[in-house]
C-alpha cells in the first residue's frame, strides 16, 4: 500500500513538474513616440496582458495575488502609481501623511467614494469586476493612480527602460492587449491581436506607443475645479 501511494505520489510530482518546464518566459517592450515619431525615454507603467482563449487548451489560472494589495497615500501621492490587481481583490487606501484625504473614483471602472479620512486610517474598495479604474483625492489635485483588475494573470508591468515580462505563461493561445496611461483608445485598440506562446514564440516585440502627454486637469467628485491649494490641516472640515 505504501508503495502504491509513493507511485501515485511521484506520479503526480512529475506531471506538474512537466506542465511547470512547459511555462514560458513572455517579453517584449515598450517604446513611447512623441508627435514627431522619435522615442521618449521614460517607458515605465505600461501594461501587458493575455487572456486565455477559451478553446485553449491552457490551465485555468490560479490566483495571482500573492499578498495584500495597496495604494499608499504619502506625500500627496499614490504609491505604486500604478496596480494591477486580480478580479475580486480588496485593495488598501492606507493614509501615511500627516492630513486628511478623499480617495475617489467615479469615471471609469470601479466607482466610489471613501470620504474624508484621517492620518494612520485606512479604507478598502473591492474590485469586483475587471475594468480600469482612475483614482483620485478630492483635496489634492495632483494625486492620481490607476488600479487595472484582470481576469488573467498573465501580466506585466514596463520598466523604465520599457522592458516588460510575463512569467509562467503556458502555451496555447491568448490574447494580447496593450494600456498605457495616455495613449488614445483607438492606439490601444489597434494592439489588441491574437497571439500564440510557445518556446518557440516567446517575444513579442515593440510596441509602439504614441502618448500624447500629461493627463489633462481632472475635475473633483463634485464635477468642479479644483480650488487653490490651501495649507494643509489635520482640521480640514468636510466639503
Amino acid at each position: 500500500m505504501r508503495l502504491t501511494i509513493y507511485r501515485c505520489v511521484l506520479f503526480t510530482l512529475l506531471l506538474w513538474g512537466s506542465a511547470w518546464a512547459q511555462d514560458t518566459t513572455v517579453t517584449g517592450r515598450v517604446a513611447l513616440l512623441d508627435g514627431k515619431g522619435n522615442r521618449g525615454h521614460d517607458a515605465i507603467d505600461a501594461v501587458v496582458w493575455l487572456t486565455p482563449l477559451e478553446d485553449a487548451a491552457v490551465p485555468k489560472p490560479a490566483a495571482f495575488q500573492p499578498s495584500q494589495p495597496r495604494l499608499v497615500q504619502k506625500n500627496k501621492s499614490f504609491s505604486p502609481h500604478v496596480l494591477v490587481v486580480p478580479v475580486g481583490a480588496v485593495v488598501e487606501f492606507p493614509n501615511r501623511d500627516p492630513f486628511f484625504h478623499n480617495v475617489f473614483s467615479l469615471f471609469e471602472g470601479k466607482r466610489f467614494d471613501l470620504g474624508l479620512y484621517e492620518a494612520g486610517t485606512t479604507r478598502q474598495v473591492h474590485f469586483d469586476k475587471p475594468g480600469i479604474s482612475y483614482i483620485f483625492c478630492n483635496i489634492h489635485a495632483e494625486m492620481s493612480a490607476v488600479v487595472i483588475a484582470l481576469q488573467t494573470p498573465y501580466y506585466g508591468i514596463s520598466d523604465r527602460r520599457g522592458e516588460i515580462v510575463i512569467p509562467h505563461v503556458p502555451p496555447g493561445r491568448y490574447t494580447l492587449r496593450v494600456w498605457y496611461e495616455t495613449a488614445m483608445p483607438d492606439v490601444l485598440n489597434s494592439l489588441t491581436r491574437e497571439i500564440m506562446v510557445s518556446p518557440n514564440s516567446s517575444t513579442l516585440g515593440v510596441f509602439r506607443i504614441p502618448a500624447s502627454g500629461p493627463p489633462e486637469a481632472h475635475k473633483n467628485k463634485y464635477g468642479q475645479d479644483y480650488a487653490p491649494p490651501a495649507p494643509d490641516s489635520p482640521a480640514y472640515e468636510h466639503p
